[in-house]
């Protein structure tokens, strides 16, 4: 019996679950994609363990199609998904996404909007603070590259600093940007562990915020708000992400049984600007 022939109303949402990743975010994208599902008619199987090519196939086994999270180019997942045949949908961009579907924030056009926000206010030296971990690399790569081309549009000169996120790491990371560029009154972090550091280590300086530095944080609202000042912020929506993969996945379980070859679609979810406290022109 194949995929297409059997209706176990279940998908399976493969969502590794990390220390390293920020928890709320993923809560709510599972949520999105539950009650999307529970619309159509379906119940979801949520799997936590990264256990790689192993856990797909396991995953696969009992449900009429998978919603694979965290993709990157070169997954090794994405084999095993296609060697067992089960309609499936993407949440990230995978090198090859041939016979699959998938969704994704759209990173570059979230730097886009940092460096013309910063460029609006007047700023002209930005120093953006990243990822240190390799894990969030895939879509850090595309924040920058968008970033990079719209500051250069812009006449906006920045510095790229990886940072671990702990008040030291932190610390050194601002060092390091204020001594290469003294000028510098523009900050893009995307890297919510850095936030509240770099926050208190500006006060520190005696750079007030937004007064003599304005921040612009890629990160969800709900963090945003919990920070003195509220943090102006570029983001895109997690609910969207499984609204979005579900119908993708209603889309390819529909054609499966009518033995049709599915659309590949490949999503990606526009960025919003919020404008908080953490931000102005320059003096």
């Amino acid at each position: 019996m194949t995929h297409a022939d059997r209706r176990s109303r279940i998908i399976a949402l493969v969502m590794p679950l990390r220390t390293d990743m920020y928890v709320p975010v993923r809560m709510e994208i599972a949520a999105s994609v539950t009650t999307e599902a529970r619309r159509h008619g379906y119940d979801i199987l949520l799997v936590t363990d990264d256990e790689g090519p192993e856990g797909v196939r396991r995953a696969s086994g009992p449900a009429d199609g998978v919603i694979l999270t965290d993709v990157v180019p070169g997954d090794p997942r994405i084999p095993a998904l296609r060697a067992r045949g089960t309609p499936a949908v993407l949440i990230g961009l995978p090198g090859d996404p041939r016979q699959l579907s998938c969704v994704d924030q759209d990173f570059a056009a979230a730097g886009a909007l940092c460096a013309d926000h910063l460029a609006d206010l007047g700023h002209r030296e930005v120093g953006f603070i990243g990822y240190g971990s390799d894990v969030h690399k895939r879509h850090a790569e595309r924040t920058r590259a968008g970033f990079r081309e719209r500051a250069e549009q812009r006449g906006v000169r920045f510095l790229y600093r990886p940072c671990e996120g702990t008040y030291d790491s932190t610390a050194r990371t601002l060092t390091r940007i204020l001594a290469d560029r003294p000028g510098t009154t523009g900050f893009v972090v995307q890297n919510e562990a850095a936030i509240g550091p770099l926050l208190g280590l500006l006060r520190a300086l005696g750079r007030s915020v937004p007064e003599d530095a304005s921040v612009v944080a890629l990160c969800p609202a709900q963090l945003a708000e919990q920070h003195t000042p509220a943090l102006t912020t570029v983001s895109g929506s997690a609910r969207e992400l499984g609204r979005v993969a579900v119908g993708q996945m209603m889309r390819r379980l529909t054609a499966a049984r009518r033995g049709e070859p599915p659309a590949d679609e490949r999503v990606l979810v526009t960025p919003t600007l919020t404008i908080r406290q953490s931000s102005q022109a320059k003096a």
